[in-house]
């Protein structure tokens, strides 16, 4: 077996580590400093009188006796519950997912082995749907819910959300079926397999990178929700990110920053933890439609 050696330059080589360190640091360093900020008072973190305040800490340490203080996360967590905000957008991004991926698998299998012709239109109605802003789609829900009285609940939202996510995770789903060999199907029947087992047994495993890609991206659009889930969700039953728009406050009400700070941090380790764990799968589920099976 020949030896692959590398011809490159000492200085290319320098070059090019030196600007894929740039690009993490640059990357990564908006997230750095929320966190770094996240311990510090309002007065330090967004100073204006003198911007190293953000680094020292000195009017957090001259308030309490150490230039970090967690005051911020407990104020945020303790004081205001953010915990509970914090359930009901975990509540809601389950929900939504298992809904989105059962009628997604379901529905994008059965229009990628259709043959008739009304399958392509199915997809483009699906398509405007997704195209048209959520906001025009939740004023349509307004009305109804308030004369059911059904307003401001986590189920009417899960339902909304669906709704709007269901074109998206059909047109995904769809492109992954039509990636996989119909001989699969009839291979399946052969063996003696109903078409519900062809697809449980046989054609699910086969496509299950593109399954979790699919289910991150709707798990990612309820959690990141601000539009929906502010307008349909009574105040008691608020997601984080709508909780994070309260703690800014309004011209109305008197906010805290350092609290919305810290929710923000909060909010977005979750994040960076779930897309490190699946991330071989979204890499083999976004390419999986380069390759024909």
């Amino acid at each position: 077996m020949a030896l692959r050696i590398d011809r490159r330059p000492i200085s290319l080589k320098l070059l090019i580590y030196f600007l894929i360190f740039s690009w993490v640091i640059i990357a990564a360093f908006p997230f750095i400093w929320t966190v770094w900020g996240s311990f510090k008072v309002e007065l330090d973190f967004f100073s204006i009188s003198d911007w190293t305040y953000a680094l020292t800490g000195e009017r957090t340490k001259a308030e309490y006796g150490s230039p970090f203080t967690g005051k911020g996360y407990e104020g945020a967590w303790l004081d205001n519950y953010f915990w509970r905000n914090a359930i009901n957008t975990f509540i809601i991004c389950f929900f939504v997912v298992c809904t989105s991926l059962t009628i997604g698998t379901l529905g994008g299998y059965a229009l990628s082995r259709s043959s008739y012709q009304y399958t392509f239109w199915l997809l483009v109605i699906a398509l405007i749907f997704r195209a048209m802003p959520p906001i025009t789609l939740v004023a349509g829900y307004m009305l109804p819910f308030f004369e059911w009285n059904i307003w401001g609940i986590l189920p009417t939202t899960i339902i909304v959300l669906v709704a709007i996510n269901q074109p998206f995770t059909l047109w995904m789903l769809h492109s992954f079926f039509q990636n996989i060999p119909k001989e699969l199907d009839e291979s399946a029947k052969v063996d003696g397999c109903t078409q519900f087992e062809a697809f449980r047994f046989v054609i699910i495993p086969a496509m299950w990178p593109g399954v979790i890609t699919t289910g991150l991206f709707s798990f990612l659009l309820a959690y990141n929700d601000f539009a929906v889930t502010s307008m349909l969700l009574a105040e008691n039953n608020r997601t984080m990110v709508p909780a994070i728009a309260a703690f800014l406050g309004t011209t109305y009400t008197e906010g805290n920053i350092m609290f919305a700070v810290a929710a923000v941090v909060s909010t977005t380790i979750p994040l960076f933890l779930l897309v490190m764990f699946f991330q071989k799968q979204i890499v083999s589920g976004l390419t999986a439609g380069a390759v024909k099976g």
